[in-house]
C-alpha cells in the first residue's frame, strides 16, 4: 500500500513565516515603544498642570483649543518664533523635496496639500510620477548591475577565476554603495541637522527604504540656516540611493525566491523517494513462499538416472 503524506505547500510556509515575522515585530515595538508613550503622557499631564497652576486666568478648554490650532498652523507650514511667524513650507526648494517625496512614495507626512486644486493636482501628479519614477530607477538599477558584471567578467577573465571575482566585486560593490548612499549621507545630516548619529542614520535608511515616517526630516528645521545648495542635492541623493538600494533589494528577494525553488524541490524529491520506498513492498516472511516448477512436478514421475 502507498501512504500519501500531506506536505505543506511553500507559499503557505513563506506566509506563516511573514505573519510571525509581522506580529513578532508588533511585539517588540510594543514593550520598546508603549512604556516611553506612558511616560510622555505623564510628563504632558504634568507640564500641563504646571502651566494652568502658574496661569490661573487660563482655563483649560482654552488652552487645549489653542494648542489644537497650534498643531493645524505647524501642519499648515507656519512655524512661530517670538511676535512674529514664519513660513517654514511651501518655498520651492521644499516644494520640489515634497514632490520627489510623492514619486518615489516615501511620503514624510510632515508636509500635506490643503487645498482642493493641490489635493487634485498631487494625485494626478502621482498617478504618472510613480510609474515614471519605476522605469527611471529600474534603468539606473540595471545599469549599475551591469557596470558591476562587466567589470567582475573582466577581472574574472584576467585572473582566471570567474566566481571568486564575481563575488570580490559584489562585495566591494555592495561596501562602495553603503559608504556612499549611508555612511557620507549620515555624516552629513549629523553635521548639517545636528542629529545624533543613530537619528542620522535611521533617518538615511528610513528615507532610501521608502517608509517615510516624517519624524525627522532634512531640511525642514526654521532654527537652522542651510546652504542654498542643501535641498538639490538631498533630492539627488534620494534618487540615486533609491536606484542603489532597489537593486539590493531584488537581489535580496532574488535570494530568497532561489531559497523558496530550492526548498520546494527538495520537499518534492523526498515525497518522491518516500513513495518510491513505500511501492518496493518486501516479501512477508509469514506468507508461504511460491512453489517452484520443479515442487510442481508430479512425484510418482520417473527421474532420469
Amino acid at each position: 500500500m502507498v501512504s500519501l503524506k500531506f506536505q505543506i505547500p511553500t507559499t503557505v510556509v513563506l506566509s506563516l513565516i511573514y505573519v510571525v515575522y509581522v506580529l513578532a515585530g508588533g511585539a517588540i515595538f510594543w514593550y520598546l515603544e508603549g512604556n516611553q508613550l506612558e511616560e510622555n503622557s505623564r510628563i504632558f499631564d504634568r507640564k500641563k498642570v504646571e502651566l494652568l497652576e502658574q496661569f490661573s486666568c487660563i482655563e483649560q478648554h482654552a488652552l487645549e483649543n489653542f494648542a489644537q490650532e497650534i498643531i493645524w498652523a505647524y501642519k499648515s507650514g507656519v512655524v512661530f518664533r517670538g511676535n512674529r511667524t514664519l513660513h517654514g513650507f511651501w518655498q520651492f526648494s521644499t516644494s520640489a523635496v515634497f514632490s520627489a517625496t510623492v514619486v518615489t512614495t516615501i511620503g514624510y507626512g510632515d508636509i500635506s496639500p490643503t487645498t482642493t486644486s493641490g489635493q487634485l493636482f498631487c494625485v494626478l501628479f502621482a498617478l504618472f510620477g510613480i510609474p515614471l519614477n519605476v522605469v527611471v530607477l529600474n534603468r539606473f538599477g540595471k545599469f549599475m548591475l551591469s557596470i558591476e558584471q562587466r567589470t567582475s567578467a573582466y577581472i574574472g577573465q584576467k585572473i582566471n577565476r570567474r566566481k571568486t571575482a564575481r563575488v570580490a566585486i559584489a562585495g566591494i560593490s555592495f561596501l562602495i554603495g553603503m559608504t556612499m548612499f549611508i555612511f557620507i549621507p549620515t555624516y552629513a545630516f549629523h553635521t548639517f541637522e545636528n542629529w545624533n548619529y543613530h537619528e542620522a542614520f535611521y533617518f538615511t535608511f528610513i528615507t532610501l527604504a521608502t517608509i517615510g515616517f516624517g519624524d525627522y526630516v532634512a531640511g525642514n528645521n526654521p532654527d537652522i540656516i542651510y546652504p542654498f545648495w542643501y535641498s538639490q542635492v538631498v533630492a539627488v541623493w534620494i534618487f540615486f540611493g533609491l536606484a542603489w538600494l532597489s537593486l539590493v533589494i531584488n537581489l535580496c528577494i532574488e535570494m530568497l525566491e532561489k531559497l523558496s525553488t530550492y526548498l520546494k524541490q527538495r520537499q518534492l524529491d523526498s515525497l518522491e523517494n518516500k513513495t518510491i520506498e513505500e511501492t518496493v513492498e518486501e516479501p512477508d516472511p509469514a506468507e508461504p513462499r511460491e512453489e517452484t516448477s520443479a515442487s510442481k512436478e508430479d512425484p510418482t514421475a520417473p527421474t532420469c538416472s
